[in-house]
């Protein structure tokens, strides 16, 4: 954060959390539908190319409206970090998970953390914890249930939101015991 912004308002951290998941769903069910292609023997299944090629051209500007409308200090730094971590995480997680479903959350997870502002007592570690948890739930989904296909694009900047919140609420509740 930079000395003297003033704390960004729930309603606009929400805001961009809400419009950037928004962006990112299509994105996500593109990208699955060309994989699904990939994997199919039916003749009038769709070129996987094209699906694949138009989620992942989404995925930068799911980070721009991420930085830019959680008013990040250093936006356009902070998009370019997201789409860095975003294939450092994605890719290896892709090549061990058997779906393509867990690689996906946990690389735009990772994105979300360096483009979503944070305030000086944000934690990326409990924004890291918050998108491992949802990274592992959406594994072992994925194992039991198609219904990760549905959740997993609302998961990975929620998460951080919620822990962003469980940051503040555990700060607000050890200044009001000390008071």
């Amino acid at each position: 954060m930079l000395a003297g912004a003033e704390p960004l308002s729930p309603r606009k951290k929400w805001r961009a959390i809400t419009l950037a998941t928004l962006m990112l769903a299509p994105a996500f069910w593109s990208v699955l539908a060309g994989v699904v292609a990939v994997g199919s023997d039916d003749p009038r299944a769709p070129a996987p190319a094209p699906l694949i090629a138009f989620g992942l051209a989404l995925v930068p500007f799911v980070f721009i409206v991420l930085a830019f409308l959680s008013e990040h200090p250093r936006a356009p730094g902070a998009v370019v970090r997201a789409m860095v971590l975003s294939l450092l995480v994605g890719i290896p997680i892709s090549a061990v998970a058997p779906d393509a479903v867990t690689g996906f959350v946990a690389g735009l997870g990772a994105g979300g953390i360096a483009a979503l502002r944070a305030e000086a007592i944000h934690s990326w570690k409990a924004r890291a914890a918050a998108v491992a948890v949802v990274t592992l739930s959406v594994f072992l989904l994925v194992m039991v249930s198609d219904v990760a296909l549905l959740l997993a694009p609302a998961l990975p900047f929620t998460s951080i939101g919620v822990a962003d919140q469980v940051v503040e609420r555990r700060r607000d509740r050890q200044g009001a015991t000390r008071t």
